[in-house]
């Protein structure tokens, strides 16, 4: 057997404006080389109670059960999934979007029965038809995406909790694009089960799905009829590590643990509502310099716009590949492009956590334009750039106006 040299690991040093991952601040990385624990050391139970802690701010509840899974955000879909639903019960998932779906076709996998109530990629699920494809049923679960990563659409939580309330079902929503950039009370707004994952807003590195799970929830896993289809995703054992016993269930990514405790750390310095207007300011200057080169959005609505991913119509005759390669040769930028039946429709644009500042959107739009030119779309010189500044010196004055 031939015998390949193998040489030293060494990625390049990308700006991530994808959907996520997002990039991370220095200090996460520095958290990732710390020494290794092992997962039942004294020490790192005091760094799991930090962690806790740190997810209760964020998602700002007083749940008990409240812990990052070890998986994927897909993992904190499943999880609250399989731990809602048995035979015999009835679902509603809100769908507009790949990951939306996604939840509907996990739920499917259970064998409860499952309704879509759909709206075209781009638009929020209206409530009223939620709650008409409730009327006279007993749904156990109304399930959405609170920001749509497929399409960049974000949905209003409170509309859904009132329909779920009248409904007499659990709310389970998905923040995975959303958690820490986007205005969320989860105890405020009263949703059952909360999930996210750690590499967009929070920006730390993939691997890791935060959830909380209210009282009404906990609830509800202790009246199961049945065993929960996972054992792995089953909370009610996994959070026996996570509890105040400790006791071994898996062995979670300790180094990934670190990183999030510190990307935490960052996000609680910032201040909620200092990272929320973040965020809603640079997209802000991000769609104005993408409308003044001539690009058209897919989110039509401003008011259902994500303020984490921007979804950028492809214009005609434009190869969607060849864009996004020269902005990743050239500029060393990553953007992502459309899923599902978006696919080669659109450009996604994250603006997350660490990657949603102002010399990044600035940077990007004149790499964009750039590119776009190279590829013989003719649109103003500097006019994207020029219109995101206007956006940022509005925002300042406005801003300076309120104190």
């Amino acid at each position: 057997m031939t015998t390949n040299h193998i040489g030293e690991l060494n990625p390049p040093n990308r700006l991530m404006l994808t959907p996520g991952p997002s990039s991370m601040d220095p200090r996460v990385y520095r958290a990732l080389a710390t020494p290794l624990v092992g997962h039942v050391d004294p020490w790192f139970r005091g760094c799991m109670d930090d962690v806790q802690v740190l997810l209760r701010q964020i998602f700002q509840t007083e749940n008990r059960i409240t812990m990052p899974l070890s998986a994927s955000g897909s993992g904190g879909i499943e999880a609250s999934v399989v731990n809602t639903l048995e035979e015999g019960d009835e679902a509603i998932i809100a769908v507009n979007g790949t990951f939306s779906d996604r939840m509907a076709v996990i739920a499917g996998h259970t064998p409860a029965e499952v309704t879509k109530v759909e709206a075209p990629y781009g638009k929020a699920v209206d409530a009223e038809d939620v709650r008409r494809a409730g009327k006279g049923k007993k749904i156990k679960i109304v399930g959405l995406a609170h920001g749509e990563t497929s399409s960049g659409v974000v949905t209003d939580i409170d509309s859904f909790r009132k329909v779920a309330d009248e409904l007499g079902a659990l709310l389970i929503v998905d923040t995975v694009a959303s958690l820490a950039a986007v205005p969320l009370h989860v105890d405020g707004q009263r949703i059952d089960i909360c999930f996210s994952g750690t590499q967009k807003a929070i920006s730390a590195p993939p691997g890791m799905s935060p959830i909380t799970v209210s009282q009404n929830a906990e609830e509800v896993f202790r009246n199961r009829k049945t065993k929960v289809q996972s054992w792995y995703f089953d909370l009610t054992t996994a959070m026996n590590y996570w509890g105040k016993d400790r006791l071994y269930h898996h062995t979670p990514p300790v180094s990934l643990i670190f990183a999030l405790r510190e990307a935490m750390r960052i996000v609680i310095e910032e201040g909620l509502e200092n990272r929320w207007e973040r965020h809603r300011t640079n997209q802000l200057a991000l769609v104005a310099g993408l409308e003044a080169m001539g690009l058209e959005l897919l989110v039509k609505n401003p008011a259902d716009r994500l303020p984490t991913v921007t979804a950028v119509m492809i214009p005609s005759g434009i190869d969607d590949l060849k864009v996004r390669d020269q902005l990743l040769d050239e500029f060393n930028i990553e953007i992502a492009g459309g899923l599902g039946p978006l696919k080669a429709k659109i450009w996604r644009v994250g603006l997350m956590g660490h990657c949603s500042q102002k010399q990044y959107v600035l940077l990007f739009l004149a790499a964009l334009e750039k590119t776009l030119l190279d590829q013989g779309f003719r649109l103003p010189s500097g006019a994207g750039v020029g219109a995101a500044i206007q956006s940022y010196t509005q925002a300042n004055t406005a801003a300076a106006m309120s104190r």
